[in-house]
C-alpha cells in the first residue's frame, strides 16, 4: 500500500487539502496529514483541521509521495519551513514523487526541484518567481518526471485521481471516479 504525506499549512486551500485526502483514502492509500506545528490548521476559509502529526513529530519520513495543497498565506508557510523543504529533497533525492497544487508549487521551486522541470499552478504564481529554469505551463495538470502540479481549486479532483493513478494503477483510479459519479 502506498503512503502518502500532506502537510497542512495555515492558511491552506481546504478544498484541495480535503478533496486530495479524501480521494487518496477511497483509493485505500494511507494518508498521513501534518501540521507544520502542533495547533489545529485554520484553512483559508475558516475550517479547522485537525492534522495526524506535527512535521517535528512524523514517525517515518518514507513516503511514496509528498503532495502540497497551495492556498494562501498557507503556501508560502509550505515554501517557508525547513523541515519540509528539507523533507522535499530528500524525497526528490530518492526519486519519489512531490506534488503541489495552486500557489503551493512555489515550496517545489524553493526546494529546487522545479528547476529544469514543465509546472503549473494558480496563474501568476510561477511567473512572479522569476525562474527562467522552469517551463510554466497552463495545463491544469503537469506531470515532469517525479514532479505533479496542478492549477488550482477547480484542477483538485482530477489531480487526486492522477495521483492515484500514479500510485495504484488506472483501474484504481477508475474504480474512484467511478465511485464519484464521473
Amino acid at each position: 500500500m502506498s503512503h502518502v504525506l500532506v502537510p497542512l499549512a495555515q492558511g491552506c486551500e481546504e478544498l484541495e487539502a480535503v478533496t486530495i485526502t479524501d480521494l487518496l483514502v477511497r483509493a485505500g492509500i494511507r494518508v498521513t496529514t501534518c501540521g507544520l506545528d502542533d495547533q489545529p490548521v485554520t484553512a483559508s476559509r475558516g475550517l479547522t483541521i485537525i492534522p495526524d502529526s506535527s512535521i517535528e513529530r512524523l514517525e517515518t519520513t518514507d513516503f511514496d509521495l509528498i503532495v502540497l495543497p497551495g492556498g494562501l498565506p498557507g503556501a508560502d508557510f509550505l515554501r517557508d519551513n525547513t523541515t519540509l523543504q528539507q523533507l522535499l529533497k530528500n524525497q526528490a533525492r530518492q526519486q519519489r514523487y512531490v506534488a503541489a497544487i495552486c500557489a503551493a508549487p512555489k515550496a517545489l521551486a524553493a526546494a529546487g526541484l522545479l528547476d529544469g522541470k514543465t509546472a503549473t499552478a494558480y496563474p501568476g504564481v510561477l511567473q512572479a518567481l522569476g525562474n527562467d529554469q522552469i517551463t510554466i505551463s497552463s495545463s491544469a495538470i503537469e506531470i515532469d518526471g517525479n514532479v505533479i502540479t496542478s492549477r488550482g481549486p477547480g484542477t483538485a479532483m482530477d489531480f487526486a485521481l492522477t495521483l492515484i493513478e500514479l500510485l495504484e494503477g488506472r483501474n484504481k483510479r477508475d474504480e474512484v471516479e467511478h465511485q464519484l459519479l464521473r
